[in-house]
């Protein structure tokens, strides 16, 4: 399938799904929120593809929606925007599901639903210069995206008050810390290092991580005794699969696990 605003492609078993209007910083516009739906639709049933780096073209990770947009579309924004909300939500909703790694990759600024988008994402690497904003209040809006589910569980409740509240910049370094990224690379080598990162993850066992994924995600809504059950009807289910066999193995002839992904 081809795309306007977006770039997918295949890397091995590694899918990139690049945005990509880089002369507006990436900027989310209708057409890009339709196509990021569809793409999801694309990548989930490609069993081709066992894990996702999300990534922008240029010099800009995602700068958000497009604001020249809001103003230009006047009384009929109410209308138009309520679909690309639909649309993007739809997009993060099935990038939580998706049984497969997703990785972003922040290679510069993160702004309003780019933040939102990378925070979507089970695991972020971001380049050394990228930064991460809220934006909305700034503009007299409230957020979107996931980021006030996302943010009081992976920073407090004070913290993500704080940059909603402020539009705080954070530097890649300091979102490091804060436990927004897993990972900060180097400028001169940050794609390397980025598509490095999620390789490992394409290349690893995709239905058990598939299943760890979904295990962690609903943890927080569980008690122990549910967890617990979820966990054993999991590992139950590993033991019967290609990888399994394949892990075990590999483990007791002491050499590395060559993963299919079944």
């Amino acid at each position: 399938m081809s795309y306007e605003y977006i770039e997918l492609e295949q890397d091995g078993p590694l899918a990139i799904l690049r945005f990509s209007r880089p002369d507006q910083y990436n900027a989310l516009n209708p057409q890009m929120a339709s196509e990021l739906v569809d793409a999801m639709v694309e990548i989930k049933n490609n069993p081709a593809y066992r894990a996702l780096m999300v990534t922008g073209k240029g010099n800009a990770f995602h700068s958000g929606g497009d604001i020249k947009w809001f103003v230009e579309s006047e009384q009929a924004l109410t209308q138009k925007l309520e679909r690309v909300i639909t649309d993007l939500h739809a997009f993060i909703s099935r990038l939580i599901r998706l049984p497969k790694p997703v990785v972003a990759a922040v290679n510069g600024p993160a702004a309003g639903a780019g933040f939102s988008l990378a925070m979507a994402c089970d695991l972020v690497v971001a380049r050394a210069d990228a930064v991460f904003t809220l934006g909305y209040t700034k503009i007299g809006a409230s957020p979107d995206g996931g980021s006030t589910f996302y943010l009081p569980r992976l920073v407090g409740l004070r913290r993500a008050l704080e940059l909603a509240y402020t539009n705080r910049v954070l530097t890649a370094e300091q979102a490091m810390q804060w436990g927004l990224v897993n990972r900060v690379f180097p400028e001169e080598n940050f794609m390397e290092e980025a598509k490095n990162f999620a390789m490992e993850l394409a290349n690893g066992a995709t239905a058990a991580l598939g299943r760890t994924k979904d295990l962690l995600y609903h943890s927080l809504n569980h008690e122990l005794e549910t967890q617990l059950e979820l966990e054993a009807r999991g590992i139950i289910d590993s033991v019967s699969t290609e990888d399994f066999a394949e892990g075990t193995r590999a483990f007791v002839e002491k050499r590395k696990a060559r993963f299919k992904g079944g």
